[in-house]
């Protein structure tokens, strides 16, 4: 009786909530409204939309709990394709939040889409047109707008923002914008607290009025056009944490005034033509982070304070007109710093021993200053650093370098070329470090010796640079032997002997190996007078010009499916140019000019069509000049010093070799010598045959003469 009382009584509340006004039930205008947007798009993978479905209960669709009308609508990274319909949000007149991010739209912005909102967000995709007009206007609801990463284009009409009271978020970044910066934005939306206007294609100064954004915490307008100075009523914004200016063309001097932003984390103003000094109190930013200044014109000394910014986690001031003593600053207060960068400057005096108390750095870079004295001992307990460029310095003792960062357990990447001068190369007889070692450059020291065996221990190394130095012998066979080696350069330096064979069988240019690319590395690097951020991006190159070596180009390194550049110019290369190095299917540069090789060009060098430099000049080679492909666009100069060479491309005939006659008889009895007895009647039997059906009735009775000609330029 009691069981039966229960569940009596469980059974009236479920009835009860069944009828509650509450339950939430998709509204038909809406959702038709919905269905009328979903036929003018696709998907990736269906929507659960059908008819059949509360539309409160589909993918992506909230409703009120107050009234059950739609209030957001959120489709981001769905594979979404189509236009946006209209009107279709005209009748969702609850709709607050609109998120169609990530997916593939395209067509324009329709104006509806203006209305009513809180939130919406249509970053990363297709859409084009022009918007911000002056007929139309943000709702004053609106406190998101994200249109980044798009197709869209005009300017920003101030009056569109008149009336967005409410804005906090307004990001237009990675579009086609151009005209100026609205100066007024913050007249209309003093609670807006992130500003994105990078990578348009904005242009002039920054008006005042960016003060007025009292609670403005994110600024960034990089990667524009813009002029002029700097605004200084932004340095009045205490709440900002972000300034990003970066590649525009702001110039004139940093005002010390920025050291009012005592919230600022990260301050990026590189790649401008800012001038003058780094401000002397910039320590008082005690909560910057990031601090890049580099590719300006800046000059003066660091200031000391500088290293009062104990929070700073990359510093780069490299590719300025700054100077004097490094040694001076005291980096012990920067314990977070993981990247610092002063390369490119006019910095001297010694490596500052206080840099081996920044326990986390991984990235340093000094090149290309006036560093004198040796490396520290200190840096070798450097565990974490990952990355160390000290090129074009006036350092010495080369093998107490290495002998100090062999200990750097995680050193990945270490250029020392044009640093130390006149040296012994060095040899490490008990190597037990670098076995993560990627990038090694030793190139231009003028070191004196052989390529030592310590560096076939080097199993990662991808990249090894040892050219511009006076290293003699012959190039270790086991070169070919390192699996990670995909760019060896030895150019000029005093290498004898032949080309080894065994090059062709270095595995990073038979198939792609490589499973690190370094692009987690805060700083990019020079290579070749290029700058690449990744490992990755490498040309793959074989060079050996202007050395000693003799003998032939060994047919192997056609092997080397993967290689973008062959070198082989100013040597004693004789014999003919392999046919098998059209096997280098990859290849952009082939130099071999300066040597002794003979022969023809091969034809199958045809087949490079990737081949954009090409020389050959001054050898001693003859014939016809391939046509056709790559070969059409090299101009004379890659065939120069080479008298015998003819065609179109040296404006030089080839002569014509006068054919040869063989009688058939002739023919056949050359061919059936030693052929047995059996085989030998057939062939004869069936040579007659073809003899008696030349043979015509108008002709004096003779056997028909065959003519065979060579053309020059057949050779392969």
């Amino acid at each position: 009786m009691i069981s039966l009382t229960c569940s009596s009584f469980l059974i009236s509340i479920l009835l009860i909530l069944s009828s509650s006004p509450n339950v939430l039930c998709c509204h038909e205008v809406e959702r038709d409204s919905l269905l009328s947007f979903h036929r003018y798009i696709s998907a990736a993978a269906p929507l659960n939309w059908t008819y059949s479905a509360d539309c409160c209960e589909w993918e992506g669709v909230t409703c009120s709990s107050s009234d059950g009308r739609v209030s957001h609508l959120s489709l981001p990274s769905r594979g979404l394709r189509g236009t946006i319909f209209p009107t279709f949000v005209l009748n969702l007149t609850s709709l607050s939040h609109l998120n169609l991010s990530r997916n593939q739209f395209s067509g324009p912005v329709p104006d509806s889409l203006f209305r009513r909102l809180q939130t919406l967000d249509l970053s990363y995709n297709r859409l084009s047109g022009a918007i911000f007009q002056s007929n139309q206007t943000l709702p004053i609801s609106i406190t998101t707008l994200d249109l980044s990463s798009n197709l869209i284009n005009g300017s920003v009409d101030p009056l569109f923002l008149r009336l967005a009271s409410n804005l906090i978020q307004f990001n237009v970044s990675n579009n086609s914008f151009t005209g100026p910066i609205p100066s007024s934005i913050c007249s209309g939306s003093p609670l807006l607290e992130s500003l994105d206007f990078s990578v348009n294609k904005f242009t002039g100064g920054v008006a005042p009025g960016i003060s007025r954004c009292s609670r403005l915490k994110v600024f960034r307008a990089g990667f524009n056009a813009l002029s002029g100075l700097i605004p200084s009523d932004m340095y009045y914004l205490k709440t900002l944490e972000e300034i990003s200016l970066t590649n525009n063309q702001f110039s004139g001097p940093m005002n010390n005034d920025i050291s009012m932003l005592s919230n600022l984390r990260i301050l990026e103003l590189h790649v401008n033509e800012l001038s003058g000094g780094i401000p002397p109190d910039i320590g008082l930013l005690t909560n910057l982070e990031q601090l890049q200044l580099h590719t300006n014109r800046l000059n003066g000394s660091v200031p000391p304070s500088l290293t009062d910014c104990s929070n700073l986690k990359t510093l780069l001031l490299r590719n300025n007109l700054l100077g004097g003593e490094i040694s001076t600053l005291d980096f012990s207060k920067l314990q977070r710093l993981q990247a610092i960068d002063f390369g490119n400057n006019s910095f001297a005096g010694e490596i500052p021993g206080s840099l081996c108390l920044c326990r986390s750095v991984t990235a340093v870079r000094l090149a290309y200053n006036k560093l004198t004295g040796e490396i520290p001992p200190c840096m070798a307990s450097l565990k974490s650093l990952a990355h160390l460029s000290i090129s074009d310095n006036y350092l010495s003792n080369v093998a107490g370098a290495l002998e100090i960062l062999k200990h750097c357990d995680n050193l990945e990447v270490l250029f020392l070329s044009r640093c130390f001068d006149n040296e012994p190369m060095p040899d490490l007889l008990l190597l037990n470090g670098f076995q993560k070692l990627q990038i090694l450059t030793l190139g231009g020291c003028q070191l004196k010796g052989r390529i030592p065996l310590w560096i076939a221990k080097l199993r990662k190394v991808k990249l090894l640079n040892l050219s511009y130095n006076q290293i003699y012998g012959p190039i270790p066979t086991w070169l070919g032997d390192m699996p990670s080696l995909f760019v060896l350069n030895l150019t000029q330096n005093f290498l004898s002997g032949g080309l080894p064979p065994e090059l062709g069988r270095l595995p990073a240019l038979i198939s792609d190996n490589s499973s690190s690319d370094l692009s987690y590395l805060a700083l990019p690097f020079l290579f070749d007078s290029f700058q690449y951020n990744r490992l990755f991006n490498l040309p793959r190159g074989l060079k050996v010009g202007n050395n000693r070596l003799t003998g032939s180009i060994p047919k192997e390194i056609g092997r080397l499916k993967l290689l973008h550049i062959l070198e082989l110019s100013n040597n004693f290369f004789n014999g003919s140019i392999p046919s098998e190095l059209s096997g280098l299917v990859n290849l952009e540069k082939l130099d071999m000019s300066g040597n002794h090789l003979s022969g023809e060009i091969p034809r199958s060098l045809e087949r490079l069509h990737f081949l954009s430099a090409f020389s050959v000049a001054n050898n001693d080679l003859e014939g016809q000049i391939p046509s056709g492909g790559q070969f059409d666009t090299f101009s004379p100069s890659s065939f120069e010093g080479n008298p015998r060479l003819c065609g179109a491309v040296l404006h030089r005939n080839c002569p014509v070799k006068s054919s040869v006659g063989t009688s058939l008889e002739e023919e056949e009895e050359e061919s059936s010598s030693d052929i047995p007895f059996g085989i030998g009647y057939f062939v004869g039997f069936f040579a007659v045959s073809i003899s008696l059906v030349f043979h015509s009735p108008w002709s004096s009775g003779g056997v028909v003469t065959r003519s065979i000609s060579f053309p020059l330029a057949s050779s392969l």
